[in-house]
């Protein structure tokens, strides 16, 4: 027998639990009860000793196990909603000698619910827009990785309670496959198997527990297909734009920024008709945006922050290319970006009002004036225009920010 653990809180589980025993044998002293979907295949979940962790353990064939691990490993490094995998235990033998499924080991996802639970609770959150919203923003962000699940269905999914909405996460990867991308074609195609599955799933409480009053299985299992595709092509789509439209290149990040995405890449092509913008969208793990801005530009801000900046390099280095008529590397952009366009924007606030923002959210906010200025007037009003009224309606009308007693500043107003 072969034990393969991968976090710390889960070393204990190889030497305490009765592995050379069927999972579906082992008493009530060696699991605890959670709340857990339907499954296909014999689930246990363990506690392990002096731990407050809880891990869910499931018995399937060597090979699915084996390649179920690998992929939730490799979607929990890409920061996608998924479960953890934690480890693999193989070559079991029973004590009569027969050969004993692999048991692919998961963390348990604190404060997750499956959906016959939020039903069964009568919870607002399942009553159709929230459910189906969570369930498509997770397709989604697998596809926008490459990843075919090949089952989704809410059977397979965990959610959890976020401000009012709920959060969905990936709980079961075995028919899943990784590409470079994916095609429209098995995009469709997984998209008609959750269709189909959800249909399915919620036709099965109709005629069990039962659903909420008015609620049609077919017609939200239609709608998911449906909102998917809006998503998708809000996401995704080109959009041609006048030179004299810039402010629509902010329009479109902060649509995106709206749906939870951020761009991973910006493009404009010469049109016949003006520019075709084109933006591809991506899932970036946490920190990510105050990281690669301080190795691009040595800058330090907040998430939120680096991110607008990150975006604005992105808006220069497009003009730019467009403008030069060549490529101009990232690290190029984003130099020139800070010399010729951060940097000129704060030197031109003057000194006695400066210091009531710090650097980057002084700039933020510029950015953020001249797109609502932008989107009031119909057109790009450019930053010089942009600073001269934010410094005239918003900056000079800021308190000074002296120091509290420790170094901090005193709270905003």
């Amino acid at each position: 027998m072969r034990i393969k653990l991968a976090a710390p809180d889960s070393f204990a589980l190889g030497t305490t639990l009765p592995w050379d025993v069927p999972l579906d044998e082992w008493p009530d002293s060696q699991t605890v009860q959670m709340p857990r979907g339907i499954s296909r295949h014999v689930v246990r979940f363990v506690q392990a000793e002096d731990e407050d962790a809880v891990f869910a353990l499931k018995e399937v064939p060597e090979k699915v196990a084996t390649r179920e691990y690998e992929l939730l490993r490799t979607l929990r490094d890409r920061g996608l909603p998924a479960v953890e995998g934690v480890g693999l235990v193989t070559g079991r033998v029973g004590r009569d000698g027969r050969d004993l499924g692999t048991v692919l080991v998961t963390r348990y996802l604190e404060r997750a619910m499956p959906y016959r639970l939020l039903f069964a609770e009568n919870s607002p959150l399942a009553h159709g827009d929230k459910l189906l919203d969570a369930l498509v923003d997770l397709l989604i962000r697998l596809h926008l990785t490459g990843f075919y699940w090949g089952d989704c269905s809410l059977s397979n999914t965990l959610f959890r309670r976020d401000a009012g909405r709920l959060a969905a996460y990936l709980v079961d990867a075995e028919t899943g496959e990784l590409h470079p991308t994916l095609s429209d074609g098995m995009r469709g195609y997984d998209v008609e198997l959750a269709r189909d599955n959800v249909a399915g799933e919620l036709m099965d409480l109709a005629a069990g527990p039962g659903l909420p009053d008015g609620f049609d299985p077919v017609g939200v299992a239609e709608e998911l297909e449906a909102r998917y595709h809006r998503l998708w092509c809000e996401l995704t789509r080109d959009e041609v734009i006048s030179p004299t439209e810039q402010y629509k290149v902010q329009s479109r990040i902060r649509t995106l920024n709206d749906y939870g995405f951020d761009v991973d890449e910006l493009e404009m092509v010469t049109a016949a008709d003006g520019v075709r913008l084109v933006m591809h969208p991506k899932v970036v793990e946490v920190g990510h945006h105050r990281r690669r801005l301080h190795q691009l530009t040595g800058l330090e801000a907040e998430e939120n922050q680096s991110r607008l900046m990150l975006n604005d390099i992105g808006r220069f280095r497009a003009r730019m290319e467009l403008k030069e008529g060549r490529p101009m590397p990232e690290v190029t952009a984003a130099h020139r970006w800070l010399h010729e366009v951060y940097a000129p924007l704060l030197d031109a606030v003057p000194d006695d009002l400066r210091a009531r923002l710090e650097d980057p959210e002084l700039f933020c906010q510029v950015l953020e004036h001249r797109w609502y200025l932008s989107e009031a007037a119909g057109r790009d009003i450019g930053t010089p225009a942009a600073l001269a009224d934010y410094i005239d309606k918003v900056l000079s009308r800021l308190p000074d920010r002296p120091l509290g007693p420790v170094g901090e500043p005193w709270p905003e107003p």
